[in-house]
């Protein structure tokens, strides 16, 4: 059963989760796109340069929105709130902070 007093995290990451979607959707990712290049522009490098950005802004957003439906996955698991590395607890500062932290602090500063 999901813990409840994680609901306002539950909500943000939620929230979150929906506004990710919505960019994605914006920049022609996902079940409907709303983006569309011009294939007749006479500058075919500029559109190339654009596509490369915006591949390289849904990439980034994409694993954001990954990073939350793990946590999303967590909550719904009961595991929310417990480092991936020693498994101790995330402090609730930090969760409120980045509801999508995976890490306490300490592991979170160790070199990888």
């Amino acid at each position: 059963m999901a813990d409840t007093s994680h609901a306002p995290l539950r909500a943000q990451l939620q929230e979150e989760r929906e506004r990710l979607l919505a960019q994605l959707r914006k920049l022609g990712h996902g079940p409907d796109p709303d983006l569309t290049f011009d294939e007749g522009f006479a500058d075919s490098s500029q559109v190339t340069a654009e596509r490369g950005e915006l591949e390289a802004l849904t990439g980034t957003l994409s694993e954001t929105l990954g990073e939350i439906e793990t946590a999303l996955h967590k909550l719904d698991e009961g595991t929310y709130g417990r480092c991936e590395s020693c498994g101790g607890p995330i402090p609730e500062a930090r969760l409120e902070a980045m509801p999508a932290a995976r890490l306490c602090i300490t592991c979170a500063s160790k070199p990888r």
